[in-house]
């Protein structure tokens, strides 16, 4: 299984790219390691800004049901990849809100489950036409993760937040637009050069403020607090995972898109 994410310079900018379209990008703990490790990367090289986007048609699917439902016949196997997505998601989430400088991400496509987090953690987020946040958790038994608890309510208010999870709402990008999540919206064929203008005008700004405000609004204590709300997000996630109420509906949620499924 091909796993990548991309790191490309682009002058004092750094762009990664979740390159496993073929699955929709969905997480998996070597994406996550790699995510991160680019992330890494990118902060050593001093990237003045950093933006996170995806290959193909989605930004991200979240995790991978299918890798879920591989490790259904052993609970003990399915709660230690539980614990290990969950648990490498929520320290990307921590490694983007601790960048010191500015970052932005392009969504190109629709970003469901746990995925939410890797926009929820940008400054500035720019979304393609066709994209959505859609959460699925309440279709699947899953626990909410990658933020839709611990950062999203901050964002919009807990009640939009819970009813958006509560009838898995699809939150279009105009609607994100209209309550925060994102602050632009264009065409697909347009997602690039509308965040490249993004990211030429934070370049012309002086890069020591940018980092200061960065530093302060994402203070380590908050990121603390944050990271605090993330643990219970993962427990809450393992307490639900083996259930066999989810493993039916993971099985049910398999066979209704299997059909639309690229290859692995």
């Amino acid at each position: 299984m091909t796993a990548t994410v991309h790191l490309d310079r682009a002058g004092e900018a750094a762009w990664l790219t979740l390159d496993r379209p073929g699955r929709g990008n969905a997480l998996v703990p070597e994406l996550l390691a790699a995510l991160r490790a680019r992330i890494a990367e990118a902060r050593t090289a001093g990237a003045r800004v950093l933006v996170v986007t995806g290959a193909g048609r989605a930004f991200s699917a979240g995790g991978d049901v299918g890798v879920f439902a591989a490790h259904a016949s052993d609970t003990v196997a399915l709660r230690a990849y539980a614990a290990e997505i969950v648990g490498e998601l929520n320290a990307a989430v921590l490694d983007l809100l601790a960048f010191p400088a500015p970052v932005l991400a392009a969504v190109n496509g629709p970003v469901t489950g746990g995925s939410a987090g890797l926009i929820l953690a940008a400054d500035m987020v720019a979304m393609s036409d066709t994209a959505f946040l859609q959460p699925y958790y309440s279709e699947i038994g899953f626990a909410p993760d990658g933020g839709w608890t611990a950062l999203l309510p901050e964002r919009i208010g807990s009640a939009r937040a819970l009813k958006a999870l509560y009838l898995n709402e699809r939150l279009s990008a105009h609607d994100c637009l209209k309550l925060g999540i994102a602050d632009h919206v264009c065409e697909a064929d347009r997602l690039g050069a509308v965040t490249g203008g993004q990211v030429a005008m934070i370049l012309e700004k002086d890069a020591a403020s940018l980092a200061v405000s960065r530093a302060n609004v994402w203070s380590p204590a908050r990121r603390a607090r944050l990271a605090t709300a993330l643990e219970r997000e993962r427990e809450g996630f393992l307490s639900l995972i083996a259930r066999p109420e989810t493993l039916e509906r993971m099985q049910r949620f398999l066979a209704a898109v299997r059909p639309a499924e690229p290859a692995r």
